[in-house]
């Protein structure tokens, strides 16, 4: 079993930053894969963005791309989502995810992931 806190959302201006934060209790954290997923009312559930398991690989959505920066500590049990230059059409509620059964070729599935914190809002004024 794991279990995921997000935390650090909040309300931001258009072009502010925030810093989230994903801490993970349970199995070891450094054989994990792991995602940022968002949900605005209204909209599907997307992928924000990704790391491997070791941290050498990561992976965003094209609307994040060069602005969102993913990371992960393996000793703190804690990954990371820097957001900077945010917009309005960022506002959402943000979602750690992740799962030890799927591959890194499905990391930017939902329905792959078996395990996700409760979320943490973030809202971005023009």
């Amino acid at each position: 079993q794991v279990r995921l806190v997000e935390s650090g959302g909040g309300l931001v201006q258009a072009g502010g930053s925030l810093r989230l934060s994903c801490a993970a209790s349970g199995r070891a954290f450094s054989t994990y894969h792991m995602a940022w997923f968002r949900q605005a009312p209204g909209k599907e559930r997307e992928f924000v963005a990704a790391i491997s398991q070791g941290g050498g690989s990561t992976a965003y959505a094209d609307s994040v791309q060069g602005r969102f920066t993913i990371s992960k500590d393996n000793v703190k049990n804690t990954m990371y989502l820097q957001m900077n230059s945010l917009k309005p059409e960022d506002t959402a509620n943000y979602y750690c995810a992740t799962q030890s059964q799927n591959p890194w070729a499905r990391i930017r599935e939902p329905s792959a992931h078996e395990y996700w914190g409760q979320g943490t809002q973030v809202t971005v004024s023009s």
